[in-house]
């Protein structure tokens, strides 16, 4: 692995410590003076990195004023969002919108996946299937996690969009964390499990219209269960 450079450390260390909640969204962050004293490099260097955070939509330049850590919605980077994730900012928030993602793609992954599923990835749908059953009646929450996420990767990739897959990869790690915090809870795992089972009867009928619906309906029962048991929001 390549080592970084004094720019992109710079730059790393002060996206930290906006994650970290230091310099929140609308804030000031110190001036280059300030930052090359911290890091002992040359505001040179410290120019550059305001730059790339710049670039990235993390931070905005107002002439006369200084330099302001823009919203989190406003951001152009999906690796600095995901970092702004996994710290926990407005976690009831991100939980949400992160089901409100998923439907959208997950919806429309199923129902191409249902014109081209294989025999092989139905059976192993299946299989996927039966380990979270295994692991809900053995209270394995790991495993049940493992296995809900290795079987929506199988319908993404059954989808045969390759742009699918690449816009999940990087939201794996977090849709983990998540997985975890909402899957110790017996009840939700038990409606994944029928919502689970639905999505594979449509795919194997190979009824677009049936899975996109299938797939909506487990959307909007995970939306409903994360509300009701975790944020308990009514």
């Amino acid at each position: 692995m390549a080592r970084k450079s004094l720019t992109e450390m710079v730059a790393d260390d002060l996206l930290d410590r906006i994650v970290a909640g230091e310099f929140p969204p609308g804030s000031l962050v110190p001036g280059e003076l300030e930052l090359s004293s911290q890091h002992e490099v040359s505001r040179m260097t410290v120019r550059e990195a305001m730059k790339t955070l710049e670039a990235q939509r993390i931070l905005r330049v107002e002439r006369g004023r200084g330099t302001f850590v823009n919203p989190f919605s406003s951001w152009g980077s999906l690796h600095a969002v995901l970092r702004a994730v996994s710290e926990g900012q407005d976690g009831a928030a991100v939980a949400i919108q992160l089901i409100e993602l998923r439907r959208m793609l997950e919806t429309g992954a199923c129902e191409l996946a249902a014109t081209r599923i294989s025999d092989l990835d139905l059976g192993r749908l299946s299989g996927q299937l039966e380990r979270m059953r295994a692991a809900h009646a053995a209270n394995d929450v790991l495993a049940f996690v493992d296995a809900d996420l290795a079987y929506h990767d199988i319908i993404l990739q059954a989808s045969g969009n390759i742009f699918v897959a690449v816009l999940f990869e990087p939201l794996h790690r977090i849709l983990e964390k998540r997985r975890m915090e909402t899957s110790r809870i017996p009840e939700i795992q038990a409606n994944a499990i029928g919502m689970h089972a639905a999505i594979l009867e449509a795919l194997t009928k190979r009824q677009p219209g049936l899975a996109r619906v299938a797939m909506d309906n487990h959307m909007a029962q995970t939306l409903k269960d994360l509300k009701s048991y975790v944020l308990k929001i009514r």
